[in-house]
């Protein structure tokens, strides 16, 4: 008994290591990413010839990383990470999507919107609910083969240091006035949903618009400061949703355990529409 004990706590203290490690390495690489930024705007010598990644013409403006494909694809030199919380641990990403791309994924979604829903904490099945009010779509397997559907995976995917195989397939949302998302957590609390792929590590929310009143993304639990939430003060941290931004957080600590602070919501849209995609990463590999 003592001996699986010693296994046990074994395992978990490589786990533990792990996550620390792998959090240690995704923060050399947004600081490296920091550097590119700055120094590619603030020289700005030349701007290299477009490059067509995946049917999506992405310039890079730093002259270091001419006819570099992967560099244009992860859109170095316009992408500028600013970390906003520590903890929970989120991490704003200015210019992730090209302005194509977020209208691609639009067009996409559009003929197929339907009436969002939230998870049924006992069955693990989609319910509708007065939680949830936007309209929604699934992209579909076929579709996560297109190449511009891929080069923003990869993005994904290298942002936050967690595998493509790992992620659930991209969902659009279509918040209309007076529509809003209650705070919640992206971690699942049945059994149903962690067969496939284990619980859910971290979120990619991307936003597709601009001129919107409200719809900001609000954390109740990040910080003592108030913020504007659907017009009304409320204490926490909100993120303004601005076409091309993404917002990364994580759902679950560096203890491998589920982050109650990672509680969070849509606030209600004002005026305008709200158009975002969201990106779901787990454990293992998803199929």
């Amino acid at each position: 008994m003592a001996s699986a004990m010693r296994i046990v706590l074994g395992l978990l203290t490589l786990v533990t290591i792990g996550m620390i490690v792998g959090a240690l390495l995704q923060l050399a690489f947004i600081r490296n990413l920091e550097d590119s930024y700055g120094t590619g705007l603030s020289s700005f010598r030349r701007t290299l010839g477009s490059q067509n990644v995946g049917g999506s013409q992405l310039s890079t403006v730093v002259s270091g990383w001419a006819n570099d494909k992967d560099a244009a694809l992860l859109r170095i030199g316009y992408v500028k990470p600013e970390i906003i919380s520590w903890s929970p641990r989120i991490i704003v990403f200015h210019n992730f999507l090209s302005a194509e791309e977020c209208d691609y994924l639009r067009a996409i979604a559009k003929p197929r919107l339907q009436i969002s829903t939230v998870v049924d904490a006992k069955t693990g099945k989609g319910i509708k609910s007065n939680v949830r009010t936007s309209s929604g779509m699934f992209l579909n397997h076929a579709e996560r083969k297109y190449p511009m559907i891929q080069a923003i995976e990869k993005r994904i995917s290298t942002y936050s240091q967690v595998p493509v195989e790992n992620g659930e397939l991209i969902q659009v949302l279509r918040y209309e006035p007076n529509q809003f998302y209650r705070p919640h957590h992206d971690y699942f609390s049945d059994t149903f949903n962690l067969k496939r792929g284990g619980q859910r590590v971290a979120t990619m929310l991307m936003y597709l618009t601009d001129n919107v009143e409200g719809g900001e993304t609000f954390f109740p639990m990040a910080g003592s400061d108030e913020c504007s939430c659907g017009g009304k003060m409320v204490k926490g941290l909100c993120v303004k949703p601005n076409k091309g931004d993404a917002v990364l957080f994580w759902s679950m600590g560096l203890d491998g355990k589920s982050d109650p602070d990672s509680i969070h919501g849509g606030c209600e849209v004002l005026s305008g529409e709200k158009w975002s995609a969201t990106k779901w990463m787990r454990q293992k590999p998803t199929s």
